[in-house]
């Protein structure tokens, strides 16, 4: 990688970049890349949601992970498209202003950067969590809130993470490829081990969905499944950095949502199968308060040591490697909200010679650190977490469609078939997930990106911006407002943490339907073909 000296324009953006500014290198092979996204999918989420799963939706819980795995790969499909026809480092906010313009990727970017930044803290926070088991001191005694050690054992982590991602991306994939082989060794010995106390009566003598619908729609979101699925956006964000990117990001993409679906549901199975039957004869309510640590705990009481030992040394290493694998996207993130010329110019520097955005790596660090402030605990934190994911995720169908209606001949290396049912349905699976995260969620999420909204389109009229152009980004981005405002209704009138004055189905049935509304404005309101620009991309 050779330093940049020329100066180069971001087409549309009218941002320069200057002598200093690096290029990315392309050194990621489909190993690596398949390995990130395997890598930022099995982190803390296989390690507690079995039994908030259970708890939430008892043997029903077992569709949450179908449920789930579908609207991930329904997703993951849409961003193939865009990832092998735009392969761009932070490509996943810098799609949305291509094809929405720079409000819309204004506000993708600070829903994104919130989502990764808060991972990396989740990640930390359940490794200190599990390592409680060992290190008691570490915990406050009777919550799960850190100690004073705790936090710093947590701060330790992040600065490992930084240091990893400080000097080069091939450090770090060699490095998530090595943790990313033990990460599934453990998984399968827990799967196998379990199986063997299988108890095939806990799957009905409770019945099987005890919590109908909402029970397995929660679970959904408040158990951690969407949380556990989602490493998807990752491999976007390096997709700069990858050798044939056509070929590798849809195997990859895909591959990594096949594999983790038929982990994730085995590990329910085996967690629902193997608890002893004597425990659950009041129902499974509650099951999650008598084994916090799902898979240390039941192979505690199965009397299988050595298991529940190999559990804690793994439920280090996962969050470890996924909280790492997101300390790399998030950088990306930040590198392409800012090229989008809707965040800090400083932002867009690569060292060059190191390939990497150390700005913005430095923000990450910060951020990461501020977010283990607030939520003392994995639970606290998982509602919002998997909410600002989700929102990170849910444009790219619209933004996929309207590139499609008005790009219609941008090469597409990868051309999702099915598109005019797949696409909307996915994005109404989307919303779905984000409505079961529950009103107390929603209000400050969706409420917080409504007003950043209005300020910053009052901070563009104070700069001085054209009122035709400021017209014009409200115009390509008012469907996302009205999306917010909409689920906010709904979520304070129905069942999931609401008012109840719409009662279940109904209220998940008028959401799905708000959402096709959307999906359809947001795919008509993408700027015209005469705007369009995806400028110069600097990757080698």
């Amino acid at each position: 990688m050779i330093a940049e000296d020329a100066t180069m324009t971001d087409g549309g953006a009218g941002m320069e970049r200057t002598e200093g500014h690096g290029r990315f290198k392309k050194r990621l092979s489909l190993t690596d890349l398949t390995f990130i996204g395997l890598g930022a999918i099995f982190g803390s989420g296989w390690l507690f949601s079995a039994s908030h799963v259970a708890s939430g939706a008892g043997p029903a819980g077992t569709l949450s992970w179908l449920i789930g795995g579908a609207a991930v790969l329904l997703l993951g499909l849409v961003y193939c498209e865009l990832g092998a026809a735009l392969p761009q480092s932070g490509g996943v906010v810098r799609y949305p202003v291509y094809s929405h313009g720079p409000l819309l990727g204004y506000l993708m970017g600070l829903i994104t950067l919130i989502a990764f930044t808060s991972l990396i803290a989740i990640e930390v926070t359940a490794c200190r969590q599990y390592a409680s088991a060992w290190f008691p001191q570490l915990t406050q005694a009777g919550s799960q809130s850190p100690t004073l050690l705790g936090w710093f054992v947590q701060l330790a982590l992040l600065v490992i993470f930084f240091l990893l991602n400080y000097y080069s991306v091939k450090t770090f994939a060699r490095f998530n490829n090595v943790i990313s082989v033990f990460k599934f060794v453990v998984p399968l010995a827990v799967i196998v081990m379990l199986l063997m106390f299988f108890h095939a009566g806990n799957f009905t003598a409770q019945g099987f969905a005890p919590s109908g619908f909402a029970g397995v729609a929660g679970a959904v979101s408040a158990g951690g499944i969407i949380f556990a699925y989602l490493g998807l956006t990752p491999i976007v964000s390096v997709a700069g950095e990858v050798r044939d990117p056509q070929r590798a990001i849809p195997i990859a993409l895909i591959l990594s949502v096949l594999l983790s679906t038929a982990i994730y549901l085995l590990l329910q199975i085996a967690f629902l199968g193997s608890v002893p039957p004597a425990m659950v004869t009041h129902g499974w309510a509650g099951i999650d308060k008598l084994f916090e640590l799902p898979f240390h705990d039941i192979a505690a009481v199965l009397g299988i040591g050595w298991l529940a030992f190999l559990v804690v040394c793994d439920a280090v290493i996962s969050p470890s490697g996924c909280g790492n694998i997101y300390m790399n996207a998030s950088p990306r993130v930040v590198y392409g909200w800012a090229r989008g010329g809707t965040f800090f110019n400083v932002f867009t520097r690569v060292d060059g010679k190191s390939g990497i955005p150390r700005p913005a790596l430095w923000l990450t660090l910060a951020l990461s650190i501020f977010w283990m402030l607030p939520f003392p605990s994995w639970a606290a934190m998982i509602r919002v977490v998997s909410a600002a994911l989700v929102l990170s995720y849910a444009v790219a169908p619209i933004t996929t469609a309207a590139l499609r209606r008005n790009a219609p001949g941008m090469p597409r290396p990868f051309r999702m078939s099915g598109f005019a049912v797949l696409g909307p349905l996915s994005f109404v699976v989307a919303a779905l997930i984000v409505y079961w995260s529950d009103w107390d969620t929603l209000s400050w999420l969706l409420g917080l990106q409504i007003l950043l909204y209005a300020v910053y389109v009052g901070w563009r009229a104070w700069r001085g911006v054209q009122r035709a152009e400021i017209i014009d980004d409200v115009r390509a981005s008012l469907w996302l407002i009205g999306f917010y405002a909409l689920m906010m209704i709904v979520s304070w009138l129905g069942t999931f943490g609401g008012r109840g004055l719409i009662p279940s189905p109904w209220d998940s049935v008028l959401a799905a339907a708000i959402a096709l509304f959307v999906y359809y404005w947001g795919a008509w309101t993408g700027l015209p073909p005469s705007k369009l620009d995806f400028g110069a991309e600097e990757e080698d």
